[in-house]
């Protein structure tokens, strides 16, 4: 047996600016910062992140190093359940969930790049192929900029689902969300499926009109028509629309996931692994949704999924977001093809396959060595 102590652990935060200004319909950012986190044993090393504040950063270094430092690099579980500890009085949803699952994922990383496996193997693949949807459509997009990033991903790379940003100004312009959905099916065309994300902007029967208004443009995805905080409200908009209601992307711990399903709130449950508790958490919450007879899909962060996604066998897809897959691409080599609408994880490639690109992101270093 492999003799593999954690010898070292770093956290660098990164922040990369947007291509262009950018909203949904509760927030707006012309920037994204990723922590990432590297995990040290064996002569090897495991990368792992998240989409989150600097400060995750120092949660890694001054609160989860200690507790991982010197465990086995095949102790995922141990790890984790010390890392969970030890937040206690930090509180562990949001930034601490963040950080935990960075180096989680960078654990697993490690452990299958030690054995010489590619992720998805040691992690039991049950895909060969994982489908992924096009996201982006932010509310601050023109409609030619809209358009032409639909219309790539739909007649160029092929990708049979997008999904577009609404509730503009949270809730208080529905005729141009209306008007954004039409021209949305219109890029399309009739076979694609689309999918909308209100981000929690609209009340329950505000939802329910938008829906019944759009009905001709035959939504799919009717992503957090209220806010996820407010589960009887998700469950009445299901009831009512014939769109599947989705939510979850704010999960930090499995009790969330539960009583998400056991409110009846989703047609599918969403997760992301950078905030769930990484790989650990997402095999825990998939089973949850499993019990109610729910699918799961990953939020955001394509290339950070793709592997468990790959050993889930209640996937329904991945989010190929806009912002992350700019990140993922600048990052890393190795990332991966949607054209057709799958991603392919490496089955050759050990860990998740990527490789990060040092020297070319240090303009980008805000944070940690």
């Amino acid at each position: 047996m492999l003799d593999a102590p954690i010898e070292e652990i770093t956290a660098t935060a990164y922040t990369v600016p947007t291509d262009t200004e950018e909203a949904d319909g509760t927030l707006a950012w012309t920037s994204t910062t990723l922590v990432l986190v590297r995990v040290a044993a064996g002569g090897r090393v495991g990368t792992g992140w998240t989409y989150g504040p600097v400060a995750c950063a120092d949660v890694v270094t001054d609160i989860l190093a200690g507790e991982v430092l010197g465990c086995d690099a095949f102790a995922t579980g141990r790890a984790y359940e010390r890392m969970y500890r030890s937040v206690r009085n930090a509180g562990r949803p949001g930034v601490a969930a963040c950080a935990i699952s960075a180096v989680d994922v960078a654990l697993w990383d490690l452990a299958a790049r030690l054995l010489g496996l590619p992720l998805h193997r040691l992690l039991g693949a049950v895909h060969d192929r994982v489908p992924v949807y096009g996201s982006g459509g932010f509310t601050t997009y023109d409609a030619d900029r809209l358009t032409a990033q639909l219309e790539y991903w739909v007649h160029v790379q092929e990708i049979p689902r997008v999904k577009i940003k609404i509730g503009q100004d949270r809730g208080a312009a529905t005729d141009r969300d209306l008007a954004r959905i039409h021209l949305s099916r219109n890029s399309i065309g009739d076979d694609a499926e689309l999918f909308v994300d209100a981000n929690g902007a609209y009340g329950v029967k505000q939802a329910i009109r938008v829906a019944s208004a759009a009905a001709d443009a035959r939504v799919r995805w009717f992503e957090e028509p209220v806010s996820s905080d407010d589960l009887d409200g998700l469950r009445r908009v299901r009831e009512a629309v014939d769109a599947d209601v989705t939510a979850g992307e704010y999960g930090y711990d499995l009790t969330y996931f539960r009583r998400m399903c056991a409110a009846g709130a989703v047609d599918c449950l969403q997760a992301d692994v950078s905030r769930c508790g990484g790989i650990t958490e997402w095999r825990r919450v998939a089973a949850v949704a499993a019990s109610h007879h729910l699918d799961i899909s990953g939020h955001c962060a394509p290339h950070l999924h793709v592997h468990i996604a790959a050993a889930t066998p209640n996937l329904r897809h991945l989010e190929w977001f806009h912002d992350h897959v700019r990140i993922e691409a600048l990052f890393f080599d190795g990332d991966l093809d949607p054209t057709g609408g799958f991603l392919r994880p490496d089955p050759d490639a050990p860990g998740h396959g990527l490789s990060l690109r040092v020297g070319d992101i240090d303009r980008y270093r805000v944070h940690g060595p």
